[in-house]
């Protein structure tokens, strides 16, 4: 089937965050302005249709007229273990796979269960900010291992600060990013077995958040950190259906862990967790007949980073922007203009009425950047790039 990723679905009346979310989205923080003409490309999920099997599989289920507690059946369990094998050549067994109902839920599950309060966790910034909430909400300390930007934007591991921050004896635990939410980056081989060595060397448990792994450009190649480092024995993997097959409202998140002592710890933190009869269909469904709808979607927002990337070298030159390795957010560096971090703001959010999310919420390096997400209809991209352009043009 042929999928037209072009069409403009309109998600108001819809219950969307993104589109019915204005007063949630003011209250936060993220913008003053936001109204029926707003382009909103903040958050991580698409404006795009889901693949045609996921809506007969949760059109079956609907048909059924009864919605009780729900149970695992085996076809979910073989259906990640299917989709891991063949996409990434990683052998998962069956009662390695706990169940969370998201990423950022198990996140500080994972926190709570083992650390303590005033134990230090590794991240590498610019990052997601909730990977910062977790752990100074629950009492914990960050140790931050800054990724480094050459002078083409390319992001690198400080490694000889990450052994010195891994070293220290309060640090109990490295929260990885993979592929890395904002800069795009897919870790070598190299480095996961670096960064996998340093961490046994020290005894700190590595949580990998990997649920971007499956969107990465069609020339890139994802390792998960439990494949790459051979022994997985200290080490946590958040995987999800979400981020690949847009369907976040479904909660959804898979903990893989092969250390059955680690996986008896956060099975008992996590608590029971009763899953929902759409959620088990739409996994099974999307591991199992979603592969030729993922290949396009690839195709699509590799063609629309080429865009991206075109427009601006053409019409904003000094915003610095590279084509990530993976996932479908681009990190845009605005410093070229020696304008404030609000003066871009108030251009972008206000004046062209686009929202985005401000670099500085991704940690002190992102200040001069902003965070855009763009699995949308490829002329919504062009008319919020347009809209842009516009308001910087007085700029010299």
């Amino acid at each position: 089937m042929k999928y037209n990723f072009d069409e403009i679905i309109n998600r108001r009346g819809t219950y969307s965050v993104k589109w019915d979310g204005g007063d949630f989205i003011k209250k936060a923080g993220l913008t003053s302005r936001y109204d029926d003409e707003t382009i909103p490309l903040f958050t991580a999920d698409m404006d795009l249709p889901v693949p045609q099997p996921l809506i007969d599989a949760l059109h079956k289920t609907v048909n059924h007229r009864i919605f009780g507690y729900t149970v695992f059946p085996p076809e979910y369990f073989e259906a990640i273990q299917h989709w891991f094998k063949k996409r990434h050549d990683w052998e998962i067994k069956k009662e390695e796979i706990v169940y969370s109902p998201g990423t950022v839920h198990a996140l500080n599950v994972a926190v709570r269960a083992f650390t303590e309060p005033g134990d230090g966790v590794i991240i590498q910034r610019p990052v997601y900010p909730p990977f910062t909430s977790s752990i100074e909400s629950n009492g914990r300390v960050v140790r931050n291992n800054a990724l480094k930007p050459d002078e083409e934007g390319y992001y690198h591991i400080d490694f000889e600060d990450f052994e010195a921050k891994a070293k220290e004896e309060s640090t109990k635990m490295f929260i990885l990013c993979n592929p890395h939410n904002p800069t795009g980056r897919i870790f070598t081989v190299e480095e996961l077995k670096r960064l996998s060595e340093i961490c046994a060397a020290n005894n700190v448990l590595i949580v990998a958040d990997e649920i971007h792994g499956d969107l990465v450009r069609r020339s890139q190649t994802f390792v998960p950190i439990a494949k790459a480092a051979g022994d997985a024995d200290q080490i946590i993997t958040f995987t999800a259906i979400n981020k690949t097959f847009n369907v976040a409202g479904l909660h959804c998140t898979n903990a893989v862990i092969s250390n059955p002592q680690l996986r008896g710890k956060f099975s008992k933190a996590m608590g029971h967790q009763s899953p929902n009869p759409f959620m088990i269909s739409v996994l099974i469904a999307a591991y199992t007949e979603g592969e030729d709808w993922l290949e396009q979607l690839k195709e699509y927002i590799d063609g629309t980073m080429d865009w991206v990337v075109n427009f601006l070298a053409d019409q904003m030159p000094k915003v610095k922007v590279r084509i990530p390795e993976g996932t479908y957010i681009m990190w845009m560096d605005f410093s070229g203009y020696g304008l404030t971090p609000d003066d871009v703001h108030d251009r972008i959010y206000h004046k062209a009425n686009v929202l985005l999310e401000d670099g500085k919420m991704f940690g002190e390096e992102g200040l001069s950047f902003q965070r855009i997400c763009i699995p949308s209809p490829r002329p919504m991209i062009k008319e919020a790039f347009e809209r842009i352009a516009r308001e910087f043009e007085d700029v010299k």
